[in-house]
């Protein structure tokens, strides 16, 4: 079940954040209960994926900086449309607010890369930390 993210859910993505495979944290200190609440209360909206009571997958969306925050499934259930469904709710939102172009990073040569890709998210730029930064436009600028 998609669901819109609550306060109480901030540990259990945190946790699932850090049990990640692909797109490894490099600073993992830098993940705290305080950021993670401010993203889905304050600077953004966050939503889960839940199935009997467990969280399997979350998305964040950023609406200052219009990007995607953080998209993540739990490890062994990739491949069922969890990361797919929530990343659709994460851009409808973010071109709720404005449709124009929204933005998101990730690590090259992931499971997470070709999502995006087939998703219609153009490769823009590769970062000096080995990152692709993708960009989606909703509308002509």
């Amino acid at each position: 079940m998609l669901r819109q993210a609550r306060p109480t859910d901030v540990a259990a993505l945190n946790s699932l954040r850090l049990r990640m495979r692909e797109n490894i944290l490099s600073r993992p200190h830098w993940l705290t209960e305080a950021r993670t609440l401010a993203a889905i209360t304050q600077t953004g909206r966050g939503w889960v994926w839940e199935e009997s009571g467990v969280i399997l997958g979350f998305s964040v969306a950023n609406a200052g900086e219009r990007n995607i925050w953080a998209l993540f499934v739990e490890p062994g259930f990739e491949g069922r449309g969890i990361g797919r469904q929530l990343l659709d709710q994460a851009v409808q939102w973010l071109w709720s607010l404005s449709p124009c172009t929204i933005w998101l990073t990730t690590d090259h040569d992931t499971r997470a890369e070709s999502v995006y890709r087939a998703a219609g998210w153009k490769d823009m730029a590769r970062l000096e930390n080995g990152e692709i930064r993708f960009e989606l436009t909703h509308c002509q600028e």
